[in-house]
């Protein structure tokens, strides 16, 4: 809730990039980037990727969340999916995640969501407060594209605040000095502006076709954010229903159904060739991505940036994303095992699947093959004497170094054996998401039997037995969504947008204690509270 009157400072470059279209003696050059730099066309596009920038630090190791792997399993420990399994070097920034008589204002996770979204929702701002200046040389198209990627953004922040916080302030312009006075907004008002927002940039977005750079935002990203927004709102479910039915029926994307990509002569299924580097982007192949986080290997491009926007912004990259060593196994630590790329690379291996999750899965089901969810090591040292055999029998911390995991993160980059940072693309959205929020939308209508034929559009892709309406509740759908997109949703917030976070973890969730009904919402940051002199910034109840 600082001044973020400027944007971020990846953006510095459009400086540069601006003056480049002047003679160099005649440059005005700028300390920093302000406001006042966003002239024309290349400052703008620039914003936006700025804007995709600070989003990505959700998912990266920075000095903002701490630096550290433990604010990625905030979101999915603690509740029905995965349990912390170390916590002698969890931060605490996690633990309170998952024993909830920990969670308090003082926690490191909600401050940094809470500027994160911010940080993003003012730089959205910046850039509408400009590109709305009728002086800016450049197109009404052009305009109203900028505009409604930066509502996106804006939208998108907004939608993190309200299912996790509830009513927070509202702010629709830049700011400009120092505020000391805010006051929490109605959920309503801020649904408001996120159903405003989203309408804009469904319309006038480009659709992902007309993209250069694919992580920007698209037509159907925005319809899938309604869609999901509608959806928490409530009241809106044929709405939501809508939304989703633009996006399946826009013709720009298909479920994956039969094998692609670089690994396609091998073993394995097409659910498990979405999850594989080098296949993940709809230039490689993936039919089903709506948006995914574009990361390049500093190896193999100059400058460590995507091919998309190095060629538009050199040296500007997104962030990798840090999923890998939360989700993967220390199979290293076993005496007799070697990194390798078919094990997923090394991995921190901070929490693991509850057996929930692995027992939730019917059979024949591809996504529980051995291909997406690995219950079996090998030895694969040749020097052991073990070698080929299966890791089995005493002395195997099955909580730690040996466990079943998903492999929807495995990665594996020769040129850093270690493991400290990872290249593989984050898929954001994707069509079999867009299923799930239209059987969700049907079921909320009483249109059980249209819920379970979206339903079985993806169980029959992944060879698994039909259902009828009778199954249909919303327990199943949550449990479709793990089957579906476990490893990938944001767990947490898809409990705390349904709430239903502490009915699933009872019976599903594993080593929590202290979960009560005010952890359907985060507390608010108490060093926002205490920097807010001149008004109360209402606490959230418990906390």
């Amino acid at each position: 809730m600082k001044n973020y009157s400027i944007l971020i400072a990846v953006l510095a470059s459009v400086s540069m990039l601006t003056a480049c279209k002047k003679d160099f003696l005649n440059e005005k050059v700028y300390s920093k980037f302000t406001p006042e730099a966003l002239t024309d066309s290349l400052a703008f596009e620039a914003g936006i990727v700025g804007l995709q920038s600070q989003y990505s630090l959700w998912n990266t190791m920075n000095e903002d969340n701490n630096g550290n792997q433990g604010f990625l399993c905030v979101w999915q420990m603690g509740t029905d999916v995965a349990y912390n399994k170390a916590p002698d070097d969890l931060d605490p920034v996690s633990i309170p995640y998952t024993n909830y008589e920990k969670l308090n204002s003082a926690n490191g996770a909600s401050a940094f969501v809470w500027r994160w979204a911010y940080n993003i929702i003012n730089n959205a701002n910046v850039v509408i407060a400009n590109i709305d200046n009728p002086s800016v040389p450049v197109g009404t198209g052009f305009r109203s594209k900028i505009k409604a990627q930066s509502m996106f953004y804006r939208a998108l922040a907004y939608n993190y605040l309200a299912t996790l916080y509830g009513g927070v302030p509202l702010i629709i312009k830049p700011l400009t000095a120092p505020k000391t006075d805010f006051v929490r907004a109605q959920v309503k008002d801020i649904n408001d502006l996120i159903v405003s927002d989203l309408n804009f940039a469904k319309i006038n977005a480009p659709s992902i076709d007309q993209l250069t750079a694919q992580s920007l935002p698209n037509k159907s990203m925005a319809s899938q954010l309604l869609a999901e927004a509608y959806l928490r709102i409530g009241g809106k479910n044929a709405e939501a229903e809508a939304e989703c039915n633009t996006i399946i029926n826009s013709g720009s994307f298909s479920l994956i159904n039969a094998r692609y990509g670089v690994k396609a002569s091998q073993p394995g299924d097409p659910f498990a060739d979405m999850f594989i580097y080098g296949n993940q982007r709809r230039s490689q192949g993936n039919t089903e991505a709506i948006w995914v986080e574009e990361t390049e290997n500093p190896a193999s491009v100059p400058n460590g940036a995507g091919p998309d926007l190095q060629s538009k912004f050199p040296g500007y990259r997104f962030l990798g994303s840090q999923h890998r060593r939360v989700w993967g196994s220390r199979y290293y630590n076993t005496p007799g095992m070697l990194l390798c790329d078919s094990l997923g690379g090394r991995g921190i291996s901070r929490m693991a699947l509850t057996y929930y999750v692995l027992n939730l899965y019917g059979a024949n089901d591809m996504r529980n093959s051995k291909y997406n969810i690995r219950r079996k090591y090998y030895y694969n040292d040749p020097s052991s004497a073990n070698y080929g055999k299966l890791v089995t029998g005493p002395g195997i911390d099955t909580n730690r170094n040996i466990v079943p995991k998903t492999n929807k993160w495995d990665q594996f980059d020769p040129n850093d054996t270690f493991g400290s940072s990872m290249i593989k693309d984050f898929i954001i959205m994707r069509l079999g998401e867009t299923y799930l929020l239209k059987a969700e939308a049907q079921f909320k209508q009483g249109n059980n039997a249209g819920a379970a034929e979206s339903i079985n559009v993806l169980r029959t892709r992944a060879h698994a037995a039909t259902v009828n309406s009778a199954m249909i509740n919303l327990d199943f759908i949550l449990d479709e969504r793990v089957r579906e997109l476990v490893a990938e949703e944001n767990r947490r917030m898809t409990l705390m947008r349904t709430g239903t976070l502490l009915e699933r973890v009872q019976g599903r969730g594993q080593k929590i204690t202290g979960i009560t009904s005010h952890n359907l919402l985060l507390p608010i940051p108490q060093t926002e509270i205490d920097l807010n002199k001149d008004a109360k910034l209402e606490q959230n109840p418990g906390y």
